[in-house]
């Protein structure tokens, strides 16, 4: 009873990792108001998340670009066969970015890009039938990289770079659907890791085709972040030998999957710029998550992720010599199969309408804006593989709508 009771309260402690619901697509202000695309944009220095290679074409010695955007979210939530129903009560997420690019020649450039692709808080309302799966869950991953830009040619250059990424996960759930100690309150257990800390790279290139065709390509690594010493904090245990929990600690693999960017811009005339991006994120890394505790128990998390595609479509005008229009739209595959939809990550297919604005306020400064607005598709699904205190399988499921509203505001310096 004991190991069945310690792998019930475990098996799903996978949900602390970096899965498809908290990839955060906002790492530049300008490349968010055309749908996120720039891997073959050349207008900023947020080229140090999207190309790298692209730095060494910026027409000033110095390009700073930096930005803060909003995200406001909420998840809805029914089960139609007993009426119960759950809402998000998340709170405001704030990803932000900070590129810079320094040429040295016409041929060779340095960068820093500091931004978080993933990172994201999901709150249930308080005791709603799902909390034996996750109450709350907060992530952030923060990737710091130095880059370099060389041009081959007048019409070819490489670019990238070595990452850091420092990252930490709390999560909190109840240990069952039922158990609670002596006052009635539910007995629950948060993990919690912090300073996990993992290297990585990402390298990319960039082709003018002709004077107005560009084509890039920008691959950024695999990285798994390898929690250890992490600690679980027990609370609201029965006193009785069949609930046998005290604080441990753990260690755990997060894994932070591949991606591949392709993409081509086209300048159709003098006001007007065409961007499209293809990006593949492999997330089959993410098919199970073994966390190994204190006490040797080791669980086994299955999650089964499929690798998953981003369409994306951007357009820009410029109105007038001191201001440029944006608008962009783009297509997101979600990589959850079919019976592993955890309310932990309440993540299914997508579309972002995009919009924002350049304003150039002297000869060096311009302030830059973006707003994205995220319909998620409705999806009738489940999770089908929590073990209950009887050592069996209870599907969890239900209806679950999603949206989100993300408001931006940045700043492009250059000298």
């Amino acid at each position: 009873m004991r190991k069945v009771l310690l792998l019930m309260v475990f098996a799903l402690a996978g949900t602390i990792t970096y899965a498809g619901g908290y990839r955060v697509g906002v790492q530049g202000q300008r490349a968010l108001a055309m749908g996120h695309t720039g891997v073959a944009v050349v207008n900023s220095a947020e080229l140090g998340f999207f190309n790298p290679a692209g730095l060494v074409y910026l027409e000033n010695k110095l390009t700073i670009s930096a930005g803060v955007s909003a995200v406001f979210s909420e998840v809805a939530w029914q089960n139609e066969a007993t009426g119960a129903t759950a809402r998000t009560d998340n709170p405001l997420g704030t990803p932000f970015y900070f590129n810079a690019s320094y040429k040295l020649n016409e041929n060779l450039a340095l960068g820093l890009s500091v931004y978080t692709p993933y990172g994201s808080t999901v709150e249930w309302e308080d005791d709603w039938a799902g909390s034996h799966l996750v109450n709350n869950i907060a992530l952030q991953a923060i990737y710091i990289q130095p880059l370099v830009s060389y041009k081959i040619a007048d019409f070819f250059s490489i670019g990238g770079g070595p990452i850091f990424v420092t990252g930490s996960v709390n999560f909190n759930r109840n240990l069952s659907r039922t158990l609670t100690d002596i006052e009635g309150n539910r007995a629950n257990v948060t993990i919690d890791a912090s300073g996990v800390n993992e290297w990585g790279w990402s390298v990319g290139a960039l082709f003018t085709a002709t004077e107005d065709l560009k084509v890039g390509l920008n691959y950024r690594s695999e990285i798994i972040m390898n929690a250890e010493g992490g600690e679980a904090d027990f609370e609201n245990i029965p006193n009785t030998p069949l609930a046998p929990f005290s604080d441990t600690t753990f260690d755990a693999q997060l894994p932070l999957p591949a991606e591949l960017t392709a993409g081509l811009s086209y300048q159709l005339n003098e006001k007007w710029l065409l961007a499209f991006d293809f990006n593949r994120t492999f997330w089959g890394v993410y098919e199970s998550l073994d966390i190994t505790f204190a006490n040797g128990v080791v669980s086994e998390n299955p999650r089964a992720y499929e690798d998953a595609n981003t369409w994306r479509f951007g357009a820009q005008y410029t109105a007038t010599d001191k201001l440029t229009l944006r608008a962009g739209y783009y297509l997101d595959e979600s990589p959850v199969q079919e019976g592993y939809f955890a309310p932990e990550t309440p993540r299914n297919d997508s579309m972002g309408f995009t919009g924002g604005l350049s304003l150039e306020v002297t000869s060096r400064l311009a302030i830059d804006t973006s707003f994205a607005y995220i319909r998620f598709d409705e999806v009738d699904a489940s999770y089908d593989h929590y073990v209950d205190e009887n050592g069996q399988n209870i599907p969890f499921g239900g209806t679950y709508k999603s949206v989100a509203f993300i408001p931006g505001i940045g700043v492009t310096y250059k000298m």
